[in-house]
């Protein structure tokens, strides 16, 4: 019961955020999932990465929903785009899935801690990039939108960190570029929750109540807290100091990546 009492605590966590600063839950749950299955009886030290990736990226999957009607209701998402990225996303993380599940936990967790640092760096320092050009055809919207679903499966995020810059780089207006990047996040955790459970589906050494490396109790308590608490989070967002709060949480997201890749290697 002590551990389901922690998912919860997590979902609420990484719902909060994810609601305060439009950022994808997945880089908070990626590592406290990794130390908490860890700690458990019964998960093999060379998984805990592997199911941490799956079960996170299961969680965007229902939380994206909430997102998703929310900016569309709000006329945000370009549809035209969405459709047009989406083949390439869902191919981008069906590989993305494919390579993780083979790569072993350490290179694993280390390109995880260098990504998240990457972008705690970014809100450390609002850095965005210039608008300069326009979107690029079919063939360059596909390509592109395989790379971003191969590296949020990766990492296990929603994409809003590649598709936002991509898309205002593009010169499409910064209300459009959340709005469709938040559509596009449905996709990428469609993908790479399929993608996980294929990958591992039948694979040894993982806990009971596993459905591939997507592990059903985390999942079933941190839904329904994170989806509870977003909201929350997204009306904060107007009345708190954000650009503040986006420093302190890039701190956060450094140290709980440092804990991880220290467990890992210590």
């Amino acid at each position: 019961m002590s551990w389901w009492l922690a998912y919860i605590g997590l979902g609420l966590f990484a719902g909060f955020f994810a609601g305060l600063l439009g950022i994808g839950g997945g880089l908070v749950m990626v590592p406290m999932l990794a130390m908490m299955f860890a700690a458990q009886v019964g998960f093999s030290t060379g998984e805990v990465l592997h199911l941490a990736l799956g079960t996170s990226i299961a969680t965007i999957l229902f939380t994206s929903i909430s997102s998703l009607r929310s900016h569309h209701q709000h006329g945000a998402v370009l549809w035209k785009v969405v459709i047009q990225i989406t083949p390439g996303i869902l191919l981008g993380t069906l590989l993305g899935t494919l390579f993780a599940s083979r790569v072993p936990a350490k290179p694993l967790a280390l390109f995880f801690t260098a990504f998240v640092c990457l972008v705690a760096v970014q809100m450390i320092l609002n850095l965005k990039p210039k608008a300069s050009r326009d979107l690029p055809g079919a063939i360059g919207v596909f390509a592109v939108g395989s790379g971003i679903g191969a590296v949020s499966a990766l990492v296990a995020i929603g994409g809003g960190s590649l598709t936002v810059p991509f898309l205002t780089w593009c010169n499409v207006r910064v209300q459009n570029a959340i709005g469709t990047s938040a559509a596009i996040g449905f996709p990428i955790a469609v993908g790479g929750t399929l993608g996980y459970i294929y990958n591992g589906w039948g694979h040894a050494d993982l806990p009971a109540w596993s459905m591939g490396f997507v592990y059903l109790p985390a999942l079933v308590w941190m839904v329904p807290a994170s989806m509870l608490i977003a909201p929350l989070g997204a009306k904060l967002a107007h009345r708190l100091p954000v650009a503040t709060l986006k420093r302190i949480f890039a701190c956060v997201l450094i140290a709980l990546a440092a804990k991880m890749l220290w467990n890992f290697f210590s």
